[in-house]
């Protein structure tokens, strides 16, 4: 190669990697009206905006569920279907907030849609006076998603909850066919220790029951919104009747009895 061409080319070389530079300058100019945001370091002090689960049932069938909950002015994160083989909708992002709670409350924390996943079950609900089963086949898949979230979530046993827990003043779903035991055997939700409660409640029949106070104060306890007033009026009932539909659902009738209450005192 000429001396000639020697210099060309090396100017060219020099031209390229001076324009390469100015491009770079160009791209790392500060540009204060352009949002930047580093995501490199992320704080170990963090958790999941969601605290609570909370179970429903639909009352109405699958196409109508569908609708309601995702052209109306209720909604919920997912359904899940009474088909044979169920299938379950996500009608909502987790990250957003869905509307299915409503006024609600739970160990002392207000209007649950803001910090809550709702799941709706289809399933007919009490109609002349019958409930209407749970199909095992939809209870697997629910049991399956309700893992899949307290996994991610990292959700308490004691916030998996149904609607009547969080609303016991106006809601009984998912009723007392739900299967709160089953769920529990699996690591799903809470439940009492059978034993400590035969005690108690043996405890109870022979020594009497205790205060209305202290029956109100041990619902507020386990989570519940209740009067603390002192008196067993209609609105304590609704609440035992919601804690019993739950834990004793064989009877709940709001009656404050000693199983009832042996179940309430084995609580954790």
């Amino acid at each position: 190669m000429s001396r000639r061409f020697a210099r060309i080319g090396a100017g060219l070389r020099l031209a390229c990697v001076g324009g390469a530079a100015v491009a770079l300058a160009a791209c790392s100019a500060y540009h204060p009206d352009r949002l930047v945001i580093d995501h490199d370091v992320q704080a170990k002090s963090q958790d999941s905006r969601v605290q609570f689960v909370v179970v429903h049932y639909t009352s109405v069938d699958d196409p109508t569920s569908l609708k309601v909950l995702s052209q109306g002015n209720v909604s919920s994160h997912y359904l899940v279907t009474d088909q044979p083989r169920p299938r379950v909708y996500q009608l909502v992002d987790e990250n957003r907030r869905a509307w299915h709670a409503g006024v609600s409350q739970w160990y002392g924390r207000t209007y649950l849609n803001s910090s809550s996943i709702g799941i709706e079950i289809v399933n007919a609900g009490r109609r002349d006076g019958q409930w209407a089963p749970y199909p095992p086949a939809q209870i697997r898949a629910v049991a399956a998603l309700l893992k899949d979230i307290i996994w991610r979530h990292q959700i308490k046993p004691q916030d998996i909850v149904g609607h009547s827990d969080i609303a016991p003043q106006r809601k009984i779903d998912p009723g007392p066919l739900f299967p709160w035991k089953e769920l529990a055997a699996q690591g799903i939700g809470r439940w009492y220790d059978a034993d400590a409660a035969a005690r108690h409640t043996r405890e109870f029949q022979r020594d009497g029951l205790p205060s209305v106070a202290w029956i109100q104060r041990q619902l507020m306890r386990v989570g519940y919104d209740c009067p603390q007033n002192g008196v067993l009026d209609q609105a304590t009932k609704n609440v035992i009747s919601a804690f019993q539909m739950h834990y004793r659902p064989e009877n709940y009738d709001g009656v404050p009895d000693a199983q009832t209450l042996g179940i309430l005192q084995a609580l954790p």
